[in-house]
């Protein structure tokens, strides 16, 4: 299994055509871990509506601590045997991208 771990910090406008890109991903046993890091617009929003929708969506909320406090605890929940990072304000343009890097 992959872990996708990705950082939000007020990106309502950005976070949805990075989750996208990465549920399209062809890897299938995947897990996407969306920590909130205190987001002060509708981030924590948009990130639970793909958690309640799709099982491998993770969301963790946690106060503001910075980029690397929210991987950090992205990575205490990950399960996978792999691990990635993408920043909410990216998006894969590649189906295969994962796959590729396993």
């Amino acid at each position: 299994m992959v872990s996708i771990i990705v950082p939000v910090y007020n990106a309502s406008a950005t976070v949805e055509r990075c989750v996208e890109s990465i549920l399209t991903q062809t890897v299938s046993c995947k897990e996407i871990i969306l920590v909130n890091d205190g987001s002060k617009d509708n981030s924590l929003e948009v990130i639970e509506r793909y958690a309640r929708q799709y099982e491998n969506v993770v969301v963790v909320d946690k106060p503001n601590g910075g980029v690397s406090s929210a991987r950090n605890t992205g990575l205490t929940h990950a399960k996978g045997e792999y691990i990635a990072f993408i920043d909410s304000d990216d998006y894969y343009t590649d189906e295969t991208y994962i796959e590729q890097m396993r």
